[in-house]
């Protein structure tokens, strides 16, 4: 008993940042319930989201042979036809082994888990309701994880079956021959370069101008070259305003605002996510989200409820499960008298189309906009053995420094293991390390690493 309370904190949904909230608390000898339907224990990151996603695109590289199309041929491919269940297997086989560690995790940790959808009865109750029965508890803390679903329009009629989403994605029956994508976010993105990574015309629409503002423009630049050579057609600065099926003909029409019509097999809508908080009765609890579901929160993530604290997905930008988790640890680390700081300029950001890109600290477009001096060093994957090793003629290494400090400012890169490699980036900017690390340290040779060493000489040599 957590003095008046069954418990010291209740979590709300079992995704990345639940799961961390939950278990930083265990570990801190809090007791600890945890509310999640007993079949999405790992939340939208491991049965809709993340996980599958990520392996979904594994599977594609594998199965098209992608990477080595540079030494065997633009045609190469490992099964000539792909069916959605080549895909699904790898992704399945992954689903289940992941939910069986986070399972296992809980366990451990002597969370108790409650299956069932949680509401507020008061800003300290709430209520687990499930299709077999209901049940109380109380917590001196909650913390609201519930994460976000795909986003819908009343002018998409979706179906599942020509017109879905990112999580009605795996139950199509078939991969189409052509498909427009609606939505040129990361997940859009991320769906659409694998689309053309199997040779499926992909049309891909969006009503800004530019494709993924946050990130480096010359990095965008290499991908947008590199997806329009696979094929992929973009229409930017375009508003669908309506969507129709044609079963006869097995056409999917997009009626666009400026008078086009595009025409596909099918199409997927990913325009935004809206969070799970309309199901909780945030009224009970003194909270309201906005039109998107999503709450506000302050540096601790508490919410205008100072015991009721949010993270997450649920939060807004940057919805990623890797700083979902770290908000969730250090949720709990502040309820809890140990509070913690995230430095938002550390955070990676990894995107995960084909090629990936990943990228930590200020852009060019942000120190140009603020007035700091900096100066660029490049590595090319090309000029790297391991590079040609790969078949990996494009991808691209930039390091971001102060001329006058040589202190690192960011890190930017297009390429294969993109996302692996921004984590070296990464410590050195935590360790408030120069460029010179980077000029006098040895690497492995041969490895994509190297091309750190080869961005610090380039940018060296220009100053």
């Amino acid at each position: 008993m957590a003095g008046n309370y069954q418990y010291d904190l209740a979590v709300i949904g079992s995704g990345p940042a639940g799961q961390k909230a939950a278990i930083a608390a265990a570990k801190m000898r809090k007791s600890v319930v945890l509310i999640d339907g007993k079949d999405m224990i790992g939340g939208v990151c491991v049965h809709t989201g993340t996980i599958p996603s990520k392996t979904f695109r594994e599977a594609v590289l594998f199965l098209t042979g992608y990477s080595q199309r540079v030494f065997y041929g633009r045609d190469y491919m490992v099964k000539d036809t792909i069916a959605m269940h080549d895909l699904m297997v790898r992704v399945n086989t992954v689903v289940a082994h992941e939910s069986e560690v986070i399972h296992n995790q809980l366990r451990r940790n002597h969370i108790a888990l409650v299956n069932g959808m949680a509401r507020f009865v008061d800003p300290h109750t709430l209520e687990a309701w499930n299709p077999e029965q209901s049940m109380r508890v109380t917590a001196e803390n909650i913390i609201i994880a519930c994460g976000t679903r795909p986003a819908h329009s009343p002018t998409i009629p979706l179906d599942g079956k020509r017109i879905f989403d990112s999580d009605m994605l795996p139950a199509i029956e078939r991969l189409p021959r052509e498909i427009i994508v609606v939505g040129a976010g990361v997940i859009g993105l991320e769906f659409a370069s694998m689309f053309a990574a199997m040779n499926i015309e992909v049309t891909l629409i969006d009503a800004r101008q530019q494709l993924l503002e946050f990130a480096d423009r010359e990095v965008i630049e290499s991908l947008s070259y590199q997806m329009r050579r696979r094929g992929m057609i973009f229409r930017m600065g375009e508003k669908v305003l309506s969507v129709s099926v044609d079963e006869e003909r097995g056409r999917v029409s997009a009626k666009m605002e400026s008078g086009k019509t595009i025409h596909g097999e099918a199409l997927l809508y990913a325009v935004g996510r809206q969070a799970n908080t309309d199901t909780l009765n945030l009224e009970a609890a003194g909270i309201a989200a906005d039109g998107r579901g999503t709450l506000k929160v302050n540096e601790f993530f508490q919410t205008a409820v100072p015991h009721i604290y949010a993270a997450g997905d649920v939060i807004g930008f940057p919805a990623l499960a890797s700083t979902s988790m770290e908000q969730g640890r250090l949720a709990s680390q502040h309820m809890f008298g140990k509070p913690g700081t995230m430095d938002a300029r550390l955070l990676p950001f990894g995107i995960y189309t084909i090629p990936e890109i990943s990228m930590v600290g200020y852009s060019e477009e942000y120190l140009t906009k603020e007035k700091i001096a900096y100066e660029i060093g490049v590595s090319k994957y090309e000029e790297l053995a391991k590079g040609q090793m790969l078949g990996d003629e494009q991808g691209m290494l930039k390091l971001l420094f102060c001329p006058n400090t040589h202190k690192i400012l960011g890190v930017h890169i297009i390429g294969d293991r993109a996302a692996e490699l921004i984590h070296i980036g990464q410590a050195a900017m935590a360790l408030d390390a120069t460029i010179h690390y980077f000029r006098d340290t040895v690497f492995n040779y041969p490895t994509l690493a190297e091309a750190y060493k080869v961005a610090a000489l380039d940018g060296l040599n220009k100053v």
